[in-house]
């Protein structure tokens, strides 16, 4: 996945746009996870998340990033429960 917001504001000019782009996980990174042990399930997990820890991390205040943070984790948990990955 990739993300690429845009915001210019000159004089009174202000433009914004947004861009995403996103994909499959790549076979090498799972293969990568499972060959140190580490079941599909939750190297897909791992995978997703760090896609969006990065921005995570940014947030101003800990206690956000750790709402967020457990928030995002509880979605991956319920969405990878029972799927066929």
């Amino acid at each position: 996945m990739n993300i690429k917001p845009n915001l210019q504001i000159i004089a009174d000019d202000v433009k914004c746009s947004h861009g995403a782009a996103i994909s499959d996980l790549e076979e090498t990174q799972l293969f990568y996870f499972q060959a140190r042990g580490i079941d599909l399930e939750t190297a897909r997990k791992a995978l997703v998340f760090s896609f969006g820890a990065e921005v995570i991390e940014k947030l101003p205040y800990s206690f956000i990033r750790k709402q967020v943070e457990n928030h995002v984790k509880g979605l991956l948990d319920s969405s990878f429960k029972g799927s066929s990955h």
